[in-house]
């Protein structure tokens, strides 16, 4: 994956608390056995009417945030289930980045597993970005994952913090398994290790194959 140290796009104000994966990836959407196709999901309802028409007034759906790489959400932004589906569905829809107050756990955590940035500023904060982006002339926000700093069109600049090995995956473009892959070594070494003090538990090919 490529790295992600900084980045700069459109940002769309999206200010509802609450709003769960199930609104942001809906359940008929989690059909496949695979990621593939999910983008069409996202916030599904938000986006289009009950007859399958689309919410001209819904902001994704505007001219002025069309193709936006940000969103600046509300409180407890991905709460409810642990669909993982939620965060690839934003990645798949080119969202690389959500600002809000707060994030549900399980969300939260399977965004930096996924290198989907989810930063956390205090309520007021993002009220003065969703404030400054609903202006659609001013509708740009520019991420320094290195020095963990949010800055907008008008030069307002506010400071987030990461846990240093999301940091780091981020920075060296790697997801969790990519993370988990550069100690490679050391696991090896344990598996070397465990498995000579503890010969009772090694399964031998023969009965294996015999099983």
């Amino acid at each position: 994956m490529p790295d992600f140290s900084r980045m700069e796009g459109v940002a769309a104000p999206l200010p509802i608390a609450n709003l769960d994966t199930d609104q942001i990836m809906p359940k008929q959407f989690l059909l496949g056995t695979d990621k593939s196709g999910l983008a069409a999901g996202l916030l599904y309802d938000l986006r289009f009417l009950p007859d399958g028409s689309r919410r001209d007034d819904f902001v994704l759906n505007t001219p002025a945030y069309a193709g936006a790489k940000v969103l600046v959400g509300g409180a407890n932004f991905g709460c409810g289930s642990s669909r993982e589906h939620a965060v690839w569905g934003l990645l798949q829809s080119g969202i690389a980045a959500v600002l809000a107050p707060s994030y549900g756990e399980i969300f939260y955590y399977n965004a930096a597993n996924n290198r989907l940035l989810a930063i956390v500023l205090k309520p007021e904060e993002i009220d003065e970005i969703t404030a400054e982006i609903s202006n659609p002339a001013a509708n740009r926000l520019s991420i320094d994952v290195a020095a963990q700093t949010v800055r907008t069109a008008s030069g307002r600049a506010y400071s987030f913090r990461m846990d240093e090995r999301h940091r780091q995956m981020f920075l060296e473009g790697l997801d969790v398994l990519g993370a988990s892959l550069k100690m490679l070594p050391q696991i090896e070494a344990f598996e070397a290790r465990h498995r000579a003090e503890n010969r009772w538990a090694r399964v031998l090919p023969q009965a294996a194959g015999a099983a």
